[in-house]
């Protein structure tokens, strides 16, 4: 079993559990909870492959056992929406709410992709990202093998861009080929763009956090772009995208994050 596949685990009651490992400065990685509870909901489901699923972030996710509550809302031809949550001894850690389906169906229906993926380098020529960031420790890299594009890691020693965007490469360490499931981890595994920002260094913390699958992912590692345009009244809107290794995108997302205290 892979580390990604051990470490979200949950048993057909719901009991699972945080894992140590994943987690930026001791708090578990929202993308990392989000797979970990999706992967329940997508049993209770009976699809395969989450289509959309949107989770409100209550209360960090320290390592220990959890437990995920699923119940289906409505199952129809195509798809089976279900709301869950994540929580410890009663106290909530995420709410979400999915949509799941099965995405390997082929279809025939119209496509528009007004989007190309983001123009990198090859993985090997990228900066790997560490688990060093900042002075904050990022031990979910030690899973994660993160390579940024030339220049955008440089926030960690104080240079920034002006303008929020980060790019980069995302595959596991362990070989664990990506699925639609993983793409939920991958929209929230690099360096928030704000970073690049003339703005306080701090925590960012994520209040809402939305992914729609777009399609199953070739073998093979993904390509990565995040953006903020909007960081206003104490919030930041990060937008991504997700290229698989055939130029096909595979997954976007939309975050609601707090900026940090000045």
């Amino acid at each position: 079993m892979s580390e990604f596949d051990d470490a979200t685990h949950v048993t057909a009651d719901g009991v699972g559990e945080i894992h140590d490992g994943w987690d930026i400065n001791g708090n578990a990685n929202g993308g990392y909870l989000m797979a970990l509870a999706a992967r329940h909901l997508r049993t209770v489901s009976g699809r395969p492959d989450p289509v959309s699923i949107t989770g409100h972030y209550l209360s960090p996710g320290r390592p220990g056992p959890a437990q995920v509550d699923a119940a289906v809302v409505k199952s129809g031809r195509r798809f089976a929406t279900v709301s869950g949550q994540l929580h410890r001894d009663g106290k909530p850690m995420l709410q979400l709410v999915g949509t799941f389906g099965d995405l390997s169906a082929a279809t025939s229906a119209y496509e528009h992709v007004a989007i190309g993926p983001p123009d990198l380098p090859p993985m090997e020529e990228c900066t790997p990202r560490s688990m060093a960031n900042g002075d904050v420790p990022v031990g979910l890299m030690n899973r994660l093998d993160v390579r940024l594009r030339p220049g955008d890691g440089g926030y960690m020693f104080g240079e920034r861009k002006g303008v929020a965007e980060v790019a980069g490469w995302f595959g596991f360490r362990d070989g664990r080929p990506l699925d639609t499931l993983a793409l939920l981890l991958v929209c929230d595994a690099l360096p928030p763009a704000v970073f690049h920002l003339d703005m306080p260094p701090g925590w960012v913390p994520t209040v809402e956090y939305t992914v729609h699958v777009r399609g199953v992912p070739a073998p093979g590692p993904v390509r990565c772009v995040f953006r903020s345009q909007v960081v206003q009244g104490g919030f930041l809107n990060e937008d991504g995208e997700v290229w698989d290794s055939a130029g096909r995108l595979v997954a976007q997302s939309r975050q609601l994050g707090l900026t940090p205290l000045s």
